[in-house]
């Protein structure tokens, strides 16, 4: 198996309009993904509009100019396809992979929504869409233990004002107080060729895919102006640790301890992203070693460490665990603690080095096994870095990193002065 991140072949272009065209052929089987990339994400919404990024990526499944109300899932799953679409603060991806000779169709789809969804859109259709975000919330956030987490982590990493500040279900009262004419100016304003990337890996050659994009989209005028997103590399040190309780309806006390690190992309983050696997992945890390293993405080698959892959901003990094029947929150929370400060004097093994790698290149081959998880690659790193080749650097850094730069990297962003602890309570022991 080759260290190189990717071994297949990649073209681009760029259309008239500003639209970048990213190929990867594959003729492995009869097969083709395409992923379109927005370069609009919650970091995006001014004061007043949280929440837009996410809800458009409901509204753009509800009809465009020549595609009625849910035909676009209908045409895709019809043709044998699947289909989907995520939002997070970074960006809004739409994607289906299906047979290789319904390409025309996705593209067809796709430059239908970019261009024609404000004709379209309708007030009932709007209010439907609120509605149904509003019972995501309930559903994702407000209703199931510990749900709320990561709208309580945000606001502890990052001060009000910054981008990362708030998480991209947003807030209703934004979502209910904007009119029609709000939401269609924000599509205007996005959803824009000029700021968006079509990536297409599977059966198919460039010369084809070049041609089918400038035939669907090549007509759709570029947005002179877009705004950028507020700065969000550089967040002033409190100096003294963040902390918030929560009495919930939970089970069982539970710790989230939440770091910034370094933007995705970066080589901090790459020590990161190894030091994260280190310590909270699986039952040979770290925690699970010393808190669910040795001193049999946290339950067994209830702790983790992870990094949150954002590029604009020093990337938090994450972890949690939930205590075991007896234990207080307390003896927890120092566990874990203990754990995550000893990063930087009780050096990292060849032995946990090793196996951590193991795991990340598993972890990068099974996403770059498909189609459809190299074309959203791809357009991520067309997307964050302006080219998508740089998906081959991912996992060379990863293996590069040392015990050493782990140590650093603790000692330099792992501080106790710079940490936020979320705790949640079951509510009788509050």
């Amino acid at each position: 198996m080759p260290d190189s991140g990717y071994p297949w072949p990649i073209e681009t272009t760029r259309l008239d309009n500003g639209l970048r065209v990213v190929v990867s052929e594959d003729r492995t089987a009869p097969a083709v993904a395409v992923n379109l990339w927005y370069d609009v994400g919650s970091r995006h919404e001014p004061d007043g509009q949280t929440g837009f990024a996410h809800l458009f990526e409901h509204l753009m499944f509800e009809g465009s100019v020549n595609v009625a109300k849910t035909e676009h899932m209908k045409f895709v799953q019809g043709a044998g396809g699947s289909l989907n679409a995520t939002t997070n603060p970074d960006r809004t991806n739409y994607f289906e992979t299906l047979p290789a000779e319904h390409l025309e169709l996705a593209l067809w789809l796709e430059a239908d929504r970019m261009g024609g969804l404000v004709p379209a859109l309708t007030q009932e259709t709007l209010d439907n869409q609120r509605e149904v975000v509003k019972n995501e919330r309930r559903q994702r956030y407000e209703n199931v233990p510990y749900g709320d987490a990561w709208l309580r982590l945000l606001p502890l990493l990052y001060p009000p004002g910054h981008p990362y500040h708030h998480a991209t279900i947003g807030s209703m009262a934004d979502l209910n107080a904007a009119d029609l004419g709000t939401f269609q100016g924000f599509h205007r304003t996005y959803y824009a060729p000029n700021n968006a990337v079509l990536t297409v890996v599977g059966d198919t050659t460039a010369t084809e895919v070049f041609a089918l994009a400038d035939k669907y989209f090549g007509a759709i005028p570029a947005r002179e102006e877009i705004p950028a997103a507020p700065d969000g590399r550089h967040v002033p040190a409190a100096g003294e640790p963040a902390r918030e309780t929560v009495a919930a309806a939970v089970p069982a006390p539970r710790v989230y301890v939440a770091h910034r690190t370094h933007p995705f992309g970066t080589p901090g983050y790459d020590v990161a992203t190894v030091l994260a696997t280190v310590l909270g992945s699986g039952r040979g890390s770290r925690l699970y070693q010393r808190l669910a293993d040795g001193e049999r405080i946290a339950q067994p698959d209830l702790v983790a460490a992870y990094g949150v892959d954002l590029a604009y901003g020093p990337a938090p990094l994450v972890v949690t665990a939930t205590a075991r029947p007896g234990v207080t929150a307390e003896r927890l929370a120092a566990g874990v603690a203990e754990v995550v400060d000893e990063l930087a004097t009780v050096p990292v093994t060849a032995t946990e080095l090793d196996r951590a790698k193991a795991l990340l290149t598993t972890a990068w081959w099974r996403q770059m096994s498909t189609v459809d998880g190299r074309a959203d690659t791809l357009g991520r790193y067309a997307t964050l870095f302006g080219d998508p080749a740089k998906a081959a650097e991912r996992l060379p850094a990863w293996l590069a990193v040392t015990a050493d730069q782990i140590a650093e990297l603790a000692a330099q962003v792992l501080r106790p002065e710079d940490r936020a602890t979320l705790t949640y309570l079951p509510e009788e022991n509050s």
